[in-house]
């Protein structure tokens, strides 16, 4: 059983040292707890209700009000359920640095960077390989046949998803190029970093591939997919590439950029290579809320469906979320903790996540039921700032220290 107290030791080294107590470890009653039944659709609960100390909120309020005062973003939002329920979701702070700038609420905008990675793309070819339009194990050349270098010729769909193609990690292809066809002629002509399937490097230019594939296989771009077969179906009207600049007040701001971009990057894409491809790219370019990623999260805690409408069969999320490769903590488009990880230290082996450039990051623990979304624009107005990192870690530990119905492990120890 899992005292009030430990809160405190599992926070304490986690952020830095000015960061609030604990909850007060009065003693609590043993909780009568049960699970409670499956809802159609996710739903407000309190804390108690799913097995989680009722001191949650409160010590999340501190963590995050110290972590924006230390710096780690302007503002931010978070989320997190359990069994179905919303237990937390809150925003912090403001959208941008200025002090007169409009605050952050739940329904704020924030750009998902790589969680676009996820989210979108790999959600994609999940749809299409389970309709048998995608086959993991056929190289990538066999679905684009512009792709036809020859140290390329074994890049399969699989390595790709995998991180395992051997293509570089990033280039400056932006000041140059722009659009899905330069962007695909220069991918194949650049030199392999290494041969494919012998070393994992996480690369954009394999989810821009996977991107590519899966354009040529619906016959529509990608962001016109997505939103016909799992945004709205799924009621995420939140999310979506290209806001556009008509709803400022709600998106968050990301980096000042003179040189490249002309000054504050708002309303539009902050990855400049995802921004000279139009704004839509398999690695970069989502917006979405927390509300609407708390929807997405559930469903794949569901094993696929949502408020009665079905994206994907239950055996295609546990097989595309697992780890594909033994001293890889990748699965199949998604990651699982390793190392020093932004799900912290108590996420479980089986859970599965993402992070993004800008602030963002998703952990899904199927074996508690749980999710953890936290939104920030740690970038603005510099993609310097790295204080959001201890930041996640605080948060994922915090609630997973909270659940009063399982032993808490360190697995964060146990992978060293």
């Amino acid at each position: 059983m899992i005292r009030p107290a430990l809160l405190s030791l599992v926070i304490l080294g986690a952020l830095s040292a000015c960061m609030p107590s604990a909850p007060p470890a009065a003693p609590v009653p043993e909780p009568q707890y049960e699970r409670l039944p499956t809802l159609p659709a996710i739903a407000p609960a309190a804390p108690r209700e799913v097995g989680l100390h009722p001191g949650l909120p409160a010590h999340l309020d501190s963590i995050m009000e110290a972590g924006l005062a230390e710096g780690a973003a302007p503002g931010a939002v978070l989320a997190v359920g359990r069994h179905g329920r919303l237990v937390h979701l809150k925003g912090y702070g403001r959208i941008e640095q200025a002090a007169d700038a409009p605050a952050v609420t739940p329904s704020t905008l924030y750009d998902l960077a790589s969680l676009t990675k996820v989210v979108a793309s790999t959600t994609a070819a999940m749809i299409l390989e389970e309709e048998g339009r995608l086959d993991l194990d056929r190289p990538v050349r066999d679905y684009l046949p512009e792709f036809d270098d020859p140290a390329k010729e074994l890049i399969t769909l699989r390595l790709l998803l995998e991180h395992r193609g051997g293509l570089e990690a990033f280039a400056r292809l932006f000041t140059e190029f722009r659009g899905r066809e330069q962007y695909l002629q220069q991918i194949n002509l650049r030199p392999i970093k290494r041969p494919p399937a012998t070393e994992t490097e996480y690369s954009d230019w394999d989810l821009i591939l996977l991107q590519l594939v899966v354009e040529r296989q619906t016959g529509k771009p990608l962001d016109k997919f997505l939103a016909e077969r799992v945004f709205a179906p799924l009621g995420m009207a939140d999310t979506q590439f290209n806001p556009g600049r008509t709803q400022l007040e709600r998106i968050a701001a990301t980096e000042v950029d003179a040189q490249a971009r002309g000054g504050l990057i708002h309303g539009e894409v902050h990855d400049p290579n995802a921004w000279a491809m139009g704004g839509v790219a398999g690695h970069a370019g989502l917006f979405s809320t927390a509300p609407d990623l708390a929807v997405f999260a559930q469903m794949m805690l569901n094993g696929g469906e949502y408020n009665g409408v079905r994206i994907l069969q239950p055996a295609t999320i546990a097989r595309w979320t697992a780890p594909q490769v033994r001293g890889s903590s990748r699965a199949l488009g998604w990651d699982t903790p390793s190392g020093q990880s932004s799900a912290g230290r108590f996420f479980s082996p089986r859970s599965f996540g993402h992070t993004g450039y800008t602030g963002t990051s998703l952990w899904i623990d199927p074996e508690r039921g749980l999710f953890v979304i936290l939104l920030t624009n740690r970038v603005n107005p510099t993609s310097s700032n790295t204080r959001h990192v201890p930041l996640r870690r605080a948060v994922a530990d915090a609630v997973q220290a909270a659940i009063l119905d399982a032993s808490l492990v360190d697995w964060e120890a146990a992978r060293r």
